[in-house]
């Protein structure tokens, strides 16, 4: 298990203030790894280094991307965490159930604006959500506060090296990357024979299908059969 596995994405975030204290909440707790999507200050200022105070240097080797897709194609497992139950398919967890992670894979920690949380289509990209135990009558969290605690609670996990379970080294699991290119194949296939009718609900569809291959939680291997199987069913029109 190894801090350096660890990565923290924050989705357009809003206030410099809430970037530079997540900087520095990341090094609190021994991680390194940020990643913004879409800031809306100009990113870095002088307003981020000010509030990240000893956290400066998160702040210079972290990653700015303009999409979610890119932020996360070295991913193996993505944790988005939400305030709100969502009524979708999807693997909903609590903090504890964290040690059921395998930490020896590369995890992403997805945060959403401050104004909107994250939306479905964010969602949809992720294996998990995770909601942090609050005040039911007043569930919003500050940016920061969010990451803070569950930063504090995965550190604690990596510290005590636990490692629930344990699968064959042989098998490899897909990385976001070998998802993405095994779904944009798919995709490819689906507008070839114009499946997404009427079109308005398209963007619906794509969200509904990334929820579905994300969770799977599929293999290396499995993606590589299922592109297989793309590329054919392509062939053959």
């Amino acid at each position: 298990m190894s801090f350096n596995n660890v990565t923290f994405i924050l989705h357009k975030p809003q206030l410099s203030e809430n970037i530079g204290s997540c900087a520095r909440a990341i090094k609190n707790f021994n991680f390194n790894k940020l990643s913004v999507i879409e800031p809306k200050p100009i990113y870095p200022n002088d307003k981020i280094l000010a509030t990240s105070v000893g956290a400066k240097d998160i702040i210079r080797k972290s990653k700015v991307f303009k999409s979610i897709e890119p932020s996360i194609k070295n991913i193996d497992y993505l944790i988005a965490t939400s305030a709100r139950f969502r009524n979708k398919n999807i693997k909903h967890i609590k903090l504890e159930d964290l040690k059921k992670i395998n930490f020896k894979k590369k995890i992403g920690f997805l945060f959403g604006s401050e104004a909107s949380g994250l939306s479905n289509k964010e969602i949809s990209y992720a294996n998990y959500t995770l909601q942090i135990p609050t005040n039911p009558n007043f569930r919003s969290l500050n940016l920061s506060h969010s990451l803070i605690i569950v930063a504090q609670y995965v550190a604690s996990l990596i510290q005590l090296s636990s490692t629930p379970f344990k699968k064959s080294k042989k098998v490899i699991a897909a990385s976001k990357m070998d998802i993405q290119s095994m779904l944009s194949l798919c995709i490819q296939n689906l507008d070839q024979v114009n499946f997404f009718k009427p079109k308005e609900k398209r963007p619906i569809m794509l969200e509904n299908l990334r929820n579905i291959f994300y969770r799977m939680e599929l293999s290396s291997k499995e993606t590589r059969i299922l592109s297989s199987v793309f590329a054919s069913l392509g062939k053959k029109r």
